[in-house]
């Protein structure tokens, strides 16, 4: 596995679930998030799925990728994934299916599907159009740009916004990494000299106390 890949998969998925909770579950639309991601880098990407169907399950996510050089899945209990690659070799669609006998997404309910993939594209924001299909045969695609206007339309797009490459974002977890080894020499040092401060006092005191008690047999 790519460096790069790797450094993605400990970074972001780290705070996938910090994400999750942030953004909450009422809004019942397929949404990707991804933090720290940057323009050209590496990103996992979580797609989250509502079931927004009182009696049928969703059974199937098809979702575009701007045509990514590496992708990888994380693997899911209950569900198959497929992905497909353009004729450059570069992976275009990732579909996730329920295995027969799954219940896959029942009503009122919703999934994180999770994909790897490099390099994201140089621009401010990457779009993943979707396909939702329910087990009554009822298909939902999720690819509605928001307009001029900025008023979110029926079926929105997944959308990520993306950072400046070396903007810093993608620096974060490894620079608080770094600072932390100096943050416990620092405290092991404070340690060490407080301990030393205890024994001399202690030796002190005891032999405050030594030198009571002989004069106090010679009386």
């Amino acid at each position: 596995m790519p460096i790069g890949i790797s450094r993605a998969l400990l970074t972001t998925g780290a705070v996938a679930g910090l994400a999750l909770l942030a953004t909450g579950t009422a809004d019942a639309h397929v949404h990707v998030t991804s933090p720290g991601a940057t323009q050209g880098g590496d990103a996992v990407l979580t797609f989250r799925v509502p079931d927004e169907s009182e009696t049928a399950s969703t059974t199937s996510l098809a979702v575009t990728l701007p045509a990514v050089d590496e992708a990888r899945t994380q693997p899911l209990p209950g569900w198959t994934a497929k992905l497909d690659k353009n004729d450059k070799n570069q992976y275009t669609t990732v579909t996730w299916t329920a295995d027969p006998g799954t219940p896959g997404i029942a009503p009122d309910q919703f999934q994180q599907f999770i994909v790897l993939v490099a390099p994201l594209p140089k621009q401010d924001h990457a779009e993943f159009p979707a396909v939702q299909t329910y087990s009554d045969g009822k298909v939902v695609s999720w690819n509605q740009p928001t307009g001029p206007d900025g008023k979110e339309p029926d079926n929105p797009v997944p959308t990520l916004s993306l950072a400046a490459a070396g903007s810093g974002h993608e620096h974060a977890m490894s620079d608080a990494t770094e600072a932390a080894p100096a943050s416990e020499s620092e405290s092991d040092d404070t340690a060490r000299w407080l301990g030393g401060v205890g024994l001399v006092l202690g030796a002190f005191g005891a032999a405050l106390g030594l030198g009571a008690l002989v004069r106090s047999r010679r009386s």
